[in-house]
């Protein structure tokens, strides 16, 4: 067995792995980055693509998403990734929900968010794709952008082994880390520290500490319709009054405690499927659409086309596009916390750090978050 040397080594390609390892490169550390499968396949690439610094909460994790943010320009003027600066819009048809916007636009920049009320009159100057009978408003943010999640996560990789001297090894699973030694079939390395980003893979790798951890996994569905014909554009990324119950950065505002009590009245099915509307448009011009948060240990393989009807049908009040034929459904897994944090980092043994759990806004803050416990 080939026996080489690193000073770090990544276990995981996916977005939280990448950024660890891109991270730990930039500050001069010669890092090897190990991922079982011959591309990162999993919840980083069945995603919106959305960097969404306005869902997370004030302070810390804004700050975080925000970092992440500056970083995907770096990497999307070093590499060629599409990035599309495309800003978001919350639109909102009733008045409860207006309530919450308005709430939250009033007291965003004391937290540091910036934002703005639209009244419904000027939306016209921010997109064309939405249904404007009945709009009470929508709040405009510029700091969302959208990048192509199939094509990201292997750009990064190609950029880290080509540019940054991080040896990346596809096809390889870690079999065993009894450090300074890490094995996996073909070679053994030595190296002095190991970060254990497996995602939705609680079983391999310290499964034990995983089993302690207050952890459960996410299924979320979603769907993707063909390219919009005649170069057609979504504009900002979309979402509507379901989205205000999901993120955390409404969780303050006190109009959404009568708005959340409607929709469990209302819309029980939306809530007790975790259902919320995001649509995002791809270099390609196709939208994306979802999703739903089914939680447990683990689940069927099988797809529920109800969930996926429920989605349609909010989509249809309030998006406005040439065409909506679906040209590809699937469903993603990830980790969540079951104790409110907002992150899983733990160290099982010296020297061995997990990094998991950021509960489906790792595209949104894994470079933060790399760029915090590299700094340590």
């Amino acid at each position: 067995m080939q026996q080489q040397q690193a000073d770090v080594a990544v276990v995981g390609a996916g977005i939280v792995g990448l950024a660890m390892a891109y991270k730990l490169a930039s500050k001069g550390k010669k890092v090897v980055l190990f991922e079982r499968n011959s591309r990162a396949i999993s919840a980083s690439i069945r995603n919106f693509g959305l960097v969404w610094p306005i869902g997370q909460r004030a302070g810390k994790m804004y700050q975080r998403a925000m970092h992440s943010r500056s970083v995907w320009k770096e990497l999307a003027a070093a590499t060629g990734l599409q990035c599309q600066e495309t800003g978001s819009l919350h639109l909102v048809y009733e008045k409860d929900e207006l309530a919450v916007l308005e709430e939250f636009a009033a007291a965003a920049p004391a937290n540091g968010f910036d934002c703005q009320m639209i009244a419904p009159e000027n939306i016209g100057q921010y997109t064309k794709a939405i249904k404007t009978e009945g709009l009470q408003g929508a709040l405009w943010s510029p700091t969302e952008m959208t990048v192509n999640p199939r094509q990201a996560s292997a750009a990064i990789a190609r950029h880290l082994e080509e540019k940054m001297n991080v040896t990346v090894r596809f096809n390889t699973a870690v079999n065993g880390i009894s450090l300074p030694y890490i094995e996996t079939k073909d070679e053994k390395w030595k190296v002095d520290q190991v970060y254990v980003c497996s995602g939705a893979d609680f079983e391999t790798l310290y499964p034990a500490a995983y089993a302690a951890a207050p952890l459960t996994k996410c299924k979320l569905q979603m769907m993707r319709t063909i390219p919009q014909p005649g170069g057609w554009q979504l504009g900002p990324a979309l979402c509507a009054g379901l989205t205000l119950a999901h993120y955390a950065s409404f969780s303050d505002c006190a109009a959404l405690t009568p708005l959340k009590q409607r929709f469990e009245q209302e819309m029980p099915e939306y809530v007790k499927w975790g259902i919320h509307l995001l649509i995002s448009q791809n270099g390609a011009g196709e939208l994306t659409i979802g999703d739903s948060h089914e939680y447990g240990p683990d689940f069927e393989p099988f797809d529920k086309a109800f969930i996926n009807d429920l989605i349609l049908k909010y989509m249809h009040t309030f998006l406005e596009a040439p065409a909506y034929t679906i040209q590809e459904q699937w469903h993603g897994i990830y980790p969540k916390l079951t104790n409110g944090a907002t992150e899983l980092v733990m160290s099982p043994e010296k020297g061995v750090t997990i990094v998991n759990a950021l509960s489906g806004a790792g595209m949104t803050l894994s470079f933060g978050l790399a760029e915090e416990l590299t700094a340590l």
